[in-house]
């Protein structure tokens, strides 16, 4: 059973890891194009009602999340029909929300003229990319339910190599199509296209994976209430589910709001460097998720907390080189991509940087959590979400975006870096917190000391180097990074735990391999 979740954690990671290194060199392209052929304005616009629908997506309510931690344990044990059945309830439920979903954009899109008043567009070109987006997220509602198995079962390899390829073909198009006609109802058409082939080859994959699922909607409406334990679930993931959008998925609503939808292009440009970066990274590790459930659910206490160090020894990597790289490498990079004129103010780097540190760093608490069901603590998020609405709120008043980044910091604090581990030591792992951060004292060490060295050497050493071109970017970044990366990684082998048996299970699984 471990050699399997093994092999499917790795095959997760090689596809996941194959199609970031397309869509990193892709992105860039066709961010610049669709800069340059539809405008800084349109790309706001898009951001800004694709995270207006995500609002309306909480009507979600975690269902998803609570039936995947439902099917880890059926899924181990190949009780087929009982997975047939939970699938067919989740089917059920979906399309339940999905007709919410509906209703709710129905009723928003009759505010469009109000919210968007002031803007350059015609109101044909907005309610036409709000529709258009809105149908793309109702087919996950209404026809591509059943992914959830693969998600589950540690296939999400499938649905990356499917959806992603049908993603490719169409960036491709759209960029061919802004280049040549500058059209906004084009690029939106080619969105609904991919939209509907992507549903129809998913759906074909899936059938060819499992020929022994039989769901259907009926027969979730039949079974529902013989699953009670699901919508407990989904009450408690709901409320967490608000805290996670006002963290991750609000930025670009509340600089609209507070902004222009200008920015909103301009921090988006910012973003779209970090969590591209940084989806080398996750992608790989988030895919391991499944396996963790599946590692709960054997019950072997001391291995699951070894491999949590594990995992936390690959995050504070992740995390340390990434913040460390963008601090001194994306000003540049952005001035040689789309120009001068398109960098924002030093101290929104920093923000952003460290809301990407603690985003990265609470990866194995929140996997975890996921793995142990353990969604009663609702207290927690609504107390995020007061934390987060009101200093935001406050803070945007005076600092505009600063102010925004403000707000998510202070409310990840409190509970994501306080209360979260928290909850998982004690009532997950049953052990003292003391332990927790033990380790995490020496994580914390080692990069803020690796940092600092490598930030004083550059500034005394490295301050007259010239950044005039890609080929002098790369050189500049090497002599600055390479360093860090020496010191940062001999530094975590030295104190942090789970690193050195990280570095061996590499080893074991490298050699197994060949």
């Amino acid at each position: 059973m471990v050699e399997s979740r093994v092999q499917k954690s790795l095959m997760n990671a090689k596809v996941n890891l194959v199609f970031y290194f397309v869509f990193l060199c892709l992105s860039f392209f066709s961010r610049k194009i669709f800069l340059e052929c539809l405008g800084a304005d349109f790309i706001g616009l898009t951001g800004t009602l694709g995270n207006i629908l995500s609002f309306l997506s909480l009507a979600e309510m975690g269902v998803g999340t609570a039936v995947g931690y439902t099917l880890y344990k059926p899924i181990q044990q190949k009780k087929y029909a009982e997975i047939d059945e939970i699938v067919s309830v989740f089917g059920y439920l979906y399309r339940k929300i999905g007709l919410f979903i509906l209703t709710g954009a129905a009723i928003f899109s009759l505010f469009i003229p109000y919210i968007f008043r002031s803007s350059d567009f015609s109101l044909g070109v907005i309610y036409f990319a709000f529709f258009s987006i809105l149908l793309s997220s109702l087919f996950s509602y209404f026809i591509n339910y059943r992914q959830i198995l693969l998600t589950s079962d540690q296939k999400g390899y499938i649905v990356t190599a499917y959806l992603q390829s049908a993603v490719f073909v169409k960036i491709l198009l759209q960029m061919l199509l802004a280049w040549s006609f500058k059209n906004y109802y084009l690029w939106i058409s080619i969105e609904i296209l991919f939209s509907i082939l992507s549903c129809i080859i998913l759906n074909w994959k899936i059938d060819m994976e499992y020929p022994w699922l039989k769901v259907s909607v009926p027969k979730g409406r039949q079974v529902y209430s013989n699953h009670r334990d699901i919508i407990k679930t989904t009450k408690q993931v709901f409320v967490h589910r608000i805290a996670s959008f006002l963290l991750n998925q609000s930025d670009q609503i509340l600089i609209f709001a507070f902004a222009s939808l200008k920015m909103v292009a301009y921090y988006g440009n910012y973003t779209l460097i970090a969590t591209k970066i940084a989806q080398v990274f996750s992608t790989a590790i988030d895919s391991i998720g499944a396996g963790v459930g599946n590692l709960v659910a054997e019950g072997n206490k001391q291995r699951i907390i070894h491999v949590f160090w594990e995992l936390m020894a690959v995050r504070f990597c992740i995390a340390g080189i990434l913040v460390f790289g963008l601090y001194f490498t994306i000003e540049p990079f952005i001035v040689l991509w789309l120009g001068e004129q398109f960098l924002l103010d030093k101290i929104v780097l920093i923000l952003l940087l460290v809301t990407i540190f603690i985003g990265q760093i609470r990866g194995p608490v929140d996997i975890y959590i996921s793995a142990y069901g353990m969604y009663a603590d609702t207290w927690a998020p609504i107390t995020e979400a007061i934390i987060n609405v009101t200093v935001t709120f406050i803070a945007a008043y005076y600092l505009g975006l600063s102010g925004i980044l403000i707000g998510k910091i202070v409310s990840m604090l409190f509970i994501v870096v306080g209360w979260k581990p928290y909850y998982l030591f004690t009532s997950g792992f049953k052990v003292k917190l003391r332990s927790f951060w033990a380790g995490m004292a020496r994580f914390y060490a080692s990069f803020i000391l690796s940092f600092l060295l490598v930030y004083l050497f550059k500034e005394k050493f490295l301050e007259s180097l010239a950044v005039s071109s890609f080929t002098d970017w790369v050189v500049y970044s090497s002599i600055v990074c390479i360093p860090f990366v020496i010191i940062y990684l001999s530094a975590l082998w030295l104190w942090a735990p789970g690193v050195k048996s990280l570095f061996l299970r590499i080893l074991i699984i490298l050699k197994l391999r060949k």
